[in-house]
């Protein structure tokens, strides 16, 4: 049987055609994937990029133009009262209150603000410590970290995850994960929490301290046996605390004022 040229060319296209979807079809397939069925070990990795930003306070001493030594720096972290988009609200507690009235404060005090119904977040935390230091005299061996109930278990979740960035820290009424407490064996630690909390139980820092202690770390817990959850108060306004992170340096050696 013979068929017309014509018939032949479109035979011949039509295989070609055919031919050519296979192969389109076929690679669009990447080379490296897996084409068996069944469980295969694989891992994903890819990099991307965002945009963090973080309202804060930075208090600077008075004296701060004149001395050209670096100085030692707090992070403070509020807790949930002062979460939202004013700033005025960072200053109704703790260390931005008390250095209101306090213009000769031995410290640059960073006090950022933790938007409303989010907690606080290692990554912007860390970036803007980064930015104040790369703009403002602070020694990096005397960077200090402390916050009151949810800024209290910010300061523990930020220092076991970052604890070669400072020197000590002061969790106050916090809470952090026990397993994750040896990380910050190196850290000097003083926690301080009321003995009638009943938002955030003392047992929280007691079982924070144990684990620090059991892998040999340097932690003292302060309970105060009145005290409900408003443990702030009492730790804030007294010298000792503040004398005692001028006793520490990232390195470990004792710093003399």
């Amino acid at each position: 049987m013979k068929f017309p040229r014509t018939q032949i060319g479109l035979l011949w296209f039509s295989v070609l055609f055919i031919a050519g979807c296979a192969q389109v079809q076929e690679s669009n397939v990447p080379s490296d994937s897996i084409t068996q069925s069944g469980h295969h070990h694989q891992a994903f990795e890819k990099t991307i990029t965002k945009q963090i930003h973080c309202n804060y306070l930075l208090f600077l001493p008075e004296d701060y133009e004149l001395k050209k030594s670096q100085w030692p720096l707090i992070l403070f972290l509020h807790g949930m009262g002062q979460w939202g988009n004013d700033l005025d609200k960072v200053k109704e507690l703790g260390i931005p209150k008390i250095v209101e009235d306090r213009p000769d404060f031995p410290f640059i005090v960073l006090s950022p603000q933790c938007p409303e119904a989010e907690v606080w977040s290692n990554d912007v935390l860390i970036h803007l410590l980064d930015d104040v230091i790369s703009r403002y005299p602070v020694d990096k061996d005397r960077i200090y970290c402390t916050g009151l109930s949810l800024g209290g278990g910010g300061t523990w979740r930020l220092a076991c995850e970052y604890p070669d960035r400072f020197a000590a820290i002061a969790p106050v009424c916090g809470w952090g994960d026990p397993e994750k407490a040896c990380q910050l064996k190196k850290v000097p630690v003083w926690t301080f929490h009321g003995a009638k909390d009943k938002i955030a139980p003392v047992k929280l820092s007691e079982e924070m301290v144990r684990a620090l202690k059991d892998c040999g770390g340097d932690a003292q817990l302060t309970i105060y046996p009145e005290a409900g959850h408003d443990s702030w108060t009492q730790t804030y306004d007294n010298q000792e605390l503040y004398n005692w992170f001028l006793t520490h340096r990232r390195t470990g050696e004792a710093f003399n004022k």
